[in-house]
């Protein structure tokens, strides 16, 4: 126990992003539950009063213009943008990742429908009738995939990630996956899946809640052409921040929105009753922005200035290596089961272990100052961010795990 623990030390001493720890507000408590609620940055307090009292209070109407809020979604979408692995001009903020997938999917099978018609896609979109939904996905983006299936009069099809090439076919429209497990923390091969669904001449969209801000993703780089995401966990942007939409660049005249509303027109004020989309990303915008947690979300991403997304994901995959080490020096063999993979091609920046009575494991966790999370039946979570998470935290988790498990 000594050995790891002057470990942790020596590895704290030496960590390049430790000193950004003291940019968000935290307390003796080992937080490992980023991957479903990010901490708060310091800065997005005084940010928010300022919202509320100056711009909202005293410029009021006049701070659409004056403080940036109606050019708010872009801009802060290109602010992600280098976090995801995407040049500026394809990110647009706003609405729910599941607002976000179902834009995504539906406007995808529209493009592939249409491929074929003088469109610019892969393949003839003749006999695209089929979505494949990644079938270990979280729930939501698996109802959502099932309305746009409905919608388009497309055949949905539950497909392992691994099982995709083999699954995909000419009558495949669209393809819609998680970059990071929810529950197990394994990551996806996104470059070569992203290839598979193009030489099947469909359209891939990524899910990344769980792979933003924690690791590189590379969406241009790899071809990708929609994808979404939350902002709440390893991003920081508070509970219920607004999600984003990812559009590459070439598709952009040839995304059709499932949910135009006046803020994606060519002419928002112009009040048409007939509808223009707008250039460029905007086009992915609905209704009126979420101002206040998108100002809250604009401040929270400033604590990524300067910091290489390679250098978070070294460090990633040190802690959540660390932590297994520990786990297995502390907790009494055969009581847990990572489900985690080992190979650092295929993980995440969580470990999930499995366990019995995991529910109840969890809330004494908790109680004793590690605060993870349980996924039913039998999944403790712990998620590793690492602009905040230390090496000390992970063996001090990994000890009070073995004393909780007795």
């Amino acid at each position: 126990m000594s050995e790891l623990i002057s470990r942790a030390a020596e590895l704290d001493a030496a960590d390049e992003l430790a000193g950004l720890r003291a940019q968000f507000v935290l307390d003796d408590v080992v937080y490992l539950d980023g991957n479903s609620l990010g901490a708060l940055p310091r800065s997005v307090p005084a940010r928010v009063e300022d919202v509320v009292r100056r711009q909202w209070g005293s410029l009021r109407i006049r701070s659409w213009d004056e403080s940036g809020w109606w050019t708010a979604p872009e801009r802060i979408g290109d602010r992600i943008a280098p976090l995801v692995g995407a040049a500026a001009g394809q990110i647009v903020v706003g609405d729910s990742t599941s607002v976000n997938v179902f834009k995504a999917v539906v406007a995808a099978v529209r493009m592939a429908k249409g491929d074929g018609e003088g469109g610019g896609g892969a393949g003839s979109g003749a006999g695209r009738d089929e979505i494949l939904v990644d079938a270990t996905t979280f729930p939501t983006d698996g109802y959502i995939a099932a309305s746009a299936a409905r919608m388009t009069g497309c055949e949905l099809r539950p497909v392992a990630p691994q099982d995709v090439p083999s699954a995909l076919g000419p009558r495949t429209a669209a393809v819609l996956l998680n970059h990071v497990d929810y529950r197990t923390g394994r990551l996806h091969d996104l470059p070569s899946l992203t290839d598979a669904v193009h030489r099947a001449g469909a359209y891939a969209v990524w899910d990344l809640c769980h792979s933003a801000g924690a690791l590189p993703v590379g969406l241009d780089e790899h071809g990708v052409d929609l994808a979404v995401g939350c902002t709440y966990k390893y991003l920081n942007g508070g509970p219920g921040s607004p999600a984003y939409l990812y559009v590459r660049r070439d598709l952009q005249p040839r995304f059709d929105s499932p949910l135009p509303g006046w803020n994606s027109h060519a002419d928002p004020f112009g009040m048409s009753p007939d509808y223009a989309p707008a250039a460029g990303a905007p086009r992915g915008r609905v209704g009126t922005p979420d101002i206040l947690s998108m100002l809250a979300l604009e401040a929270a991403l400033e604590v990524w200035d300067g910091v290489p997304i390679e250098r978070v994901r070294a460090k990633s995959l040190a802690l959540t290596d660390f932590f297994l080490e520990c786990v297995a020096a502390y907790v009494p063999a055969g009581r847990v089961e990572s489900l985690t993979p080992s190979a650092h091609a295929e993980r995440g920046s969580q470990v999930a272990l499995r366990c019995e009575k995991a529910g109840d494991v969890m809330n004494r966790l908790i109680a004793s100052g590690v605060v993870g999370d349980f996924r039913h039946p039998d999944v403790l979570r712990f998620g590793f961010t690492p602009l905040y998470v230390g090496f000390g935290d992970v063996e001090r988790a990994a000890r009070v795990l073995a004393l909780t498990l007795g």
